[in-house]
């Protein structure tokens, strides 16, 4: 791939967080792949969100697969998942083994256009526990991936790559919180999946 980094592994020297980028977690061949049996395969919703008192559609399809039992809930939705499929635990045992990490659950965004979005926000849920350990593998277009700490003027942007993996572990989910914000140049559809661990 013709990665914007030359190397295998980048560390983002930032305060309160620990980050570290794999630019080619899964070469193109393999990635395209990926990308096409996730489009295909995986039963995309479209959720409600309330925002000042207001339902919106979430402006993004999601997916949830995972440990059974192990339900989600942000942003006053809750999600049961899906059981694994050989498909996930391809690309779940790929994370685990690169990260040397354990995950039971996996929460899939398709963002279909540059209109859809996620704003700004912390996985901090309570059932992640303490500093959880989120991996975020891409596939599809490129897009931005901003970071901002909460009380330090201190901001980050990071090109999320086709076939990449970005690693959040330590204290960076309660220092900082993140965004993939809408853009107006016509790109096409990105597949994020991020591992985590219900407690």
């Amino acid at each position: 791939m013709n990665s914007l980094f030359p190397t295998d592994k980048i560390i983002f020297e930032l305060p309160d967080a620990e980050l570290e980028y794999y630019p080619n977690l899964f070469d193109t061949v393999t990635s395209n792949m990926l990308f096409e049996k996730l489009l295909q395969e995986v039963p995309w919703q479209q959720d409600e969100i309330r925002v000042y008192g207001k339902s919106h559609p979430q402006p993004r399809l999601t997916a949830l697969f995972g440990n059974e039992g192990k339900s989600y809930a942000y942003s006053n939705i809750v999600m049961h998942p899906h059981a694994w499929n050989p498909l996930l635990m391809y690309i779940k045992n790929e994370v685990e083994e690169r990260c040397n990490e354990s995950f039971t659950t996996v929460l899939l965004n398709l963002y279909r256009d540059g209109k859809d979005s996620n704003g700004w926000h912390s996985d901090n849920e309570k059932e992640l526990g303490r500093n959880p350990v989120i991996a975020s593998v891409s596939f599809g277009a490129e897009r931005s991936f901003h970071l901002q700490h909460n009380t330090q003027e201190v901001k980050q942007k990071i090109i999320l790559e086709h076939g990449s993996l970005l690693l959040m572990k330590g204290s960076t989910q309660h220092f900082w919180k993140h965004q993939i914000p809408k853009t107006t140049r016509p790109i096409g559809p990105r597949i994020n999946l991020t591992f985590r661990s219900i407690k």
